[in-house]
C-alpha cells in the first residue's frame, strides 16, 4: 500500500480493535464475511472503487456513496469501519480492495481469538499451505481464474470437507476467489503467519525426517524461542529423505542440521 493508504488502513483498524474489545466471536464472524463480500464487490465494480479513492470527490460525497451502496446490505458495525476507512484518503482503487480484505481477515482472526480457536486456524492454514506446495495440480486447479470462482469454491469445499475451523475456511475461500500474484500455497503461509503475529509470535518451519512428539514439538518451540529472543510456533513437514536431524526456517534463516544438508556441505567443502 501507499503511505496514505496505510495511514486510512490504520484509522479503520483502530476501530476495529475497538469493535474487537466490545464484541463477541459469532459476531467478529459476521462482519469478517461482510467485509471480504465487500472486497469482492469492489473488486468487481471498477468505476465504484474509482470514485471512492478520487481526490476530486470530497469525504462526504464518498462517504454518501458508499451508504448508499451498502445501506442494508451489511450490518452497523460493518458500515461504520468501511465509512472510517471512506473518510480518509486511500490511494489507489488496488489499494482499497487490498484494506477492505486486510480488515476481513483480521477481523476474522479476531473472532478466532476469541473463540479461542486461533492456534488452530494457524496450524490448518499452514498445513493447508503445505498441502498445495505438494499438490501442484491441486493449486493450480484453485487459482485457475478462467474457471468462475464458484467452482474453483466448490472444489475449495470438497477438499476441506468440514474439516477445518469456519474461520480457516472463510479465509482460505477468499483467497481462491481471489487469487493475488504470489502463489496459494505461499499466501495461506502468509494468513498463518498473520495468525502467528496475532499470537504475539513468529513462525518456525521445522523438516523431520520422523513424526516428532507432542513433547519434542514443545521442547523445540522453547530452543527457537530461546535463540530468536521471540516466541515460535512450531510447524512440522515429514520427509524422511532427509534421512536425520532437523531443517528449521524462521523468517528469511534457514537452519538445516539435516543429515542430507550435512553431507552436501561436506561436499561442496571437501578439497579437490
Amino acid at each position: 500500500m501507499h503511505t496514505t493508504s496505510r495511514e486510512a488502513f490504520g484509522r479503520a483498524s483502530e476501530q476495529l480493535e475497538g469493535l474487537t474489545r466490545d464484541s463477541d466471536a459469532e459476531t467478529l464472524q459476521t462482519v469478517g464475511d461482510e467485509l471480504f463480500s465487500v472486497a469482492n464487490v469492489l473488486a468487481d465494480h471498477l468505476d465504484l472503487r474509482r470514485h471512492l479513492v478520487d481526490p476530486a470527490v470530497s469525504t462526504d460525497g464518498r462517504v454518501q456513496v458508499l451508504q448508499n451502496v451498502l445501506q442494508g446490505k451489511v450490518g452497523g458495525s460493518t458500515l461504520d469501519v468501511l465509512t472510517t476507512l471512506a473518510q480518509s484518503r486511500v490511494s489507489t482503487s488496488t489499494d482499497l480492495v487490498e484494506a477492505v480484505e486486510h480488515l476481513g481477515r483480521d477481523t476474522l482472526l479476531a473472532s478466532a481469538e476469541k473463540a479461542d480457536t486461533l492456534s488452530e486456524v494457524e496450524d490448518e492454514l499452514f498445513r493447508f499451505g503445505r498441502l498445495l506446495d505438494r499438490e501442484p495440480r491441486l493449486q493450480a486447479l484453485l487459482a485457475d481464474t478462467t474457471t468462475d470462482a464458484s467452482q474453483r469454491g466448490g472444489l475449495l469445499d470438497a477438499v476441506l470437507s468440514d474439516r477445518v475451523d469456519p474461520v480457516t475456511h472463510r479465509m482460505l475461500a477468499q483467497m481462491v476467489t481471489r487469487p493475488q500474484a504470489r502463489p496459494l500455497d505461499r499466501t495461506a503461509e502468509v494468513l498463518a503467519e498473520a495468525a502467528a503475529a496475532r499470537r504475539d509470535r513468529s513462525i518456525g518451519r521445522v523438516v523431520s525426517p520422523v513424526v516428532l512428539s507432542e513433547h519434542q514439538e514443545s521442547r523445540l518451540a522453547e530452543s527457537l524461542s530461546e535463540l530468536y529472543g521471540r516466541r515460535i510456533s512450531v510447524h512440522v513437514d515429514v520427509d524422511p529423505e532427509i534421512l536425520g536431524g532437523l531443517v528449521v526456517r524462521v523468517g528469511g534463516e534457514v537452519i538445516d542440521g539435516s543429515v542430507v544438508g550435512r553431507l552436501r556441505s561436506a561436499e561442496t567443502t571437501r578439497p579437490s
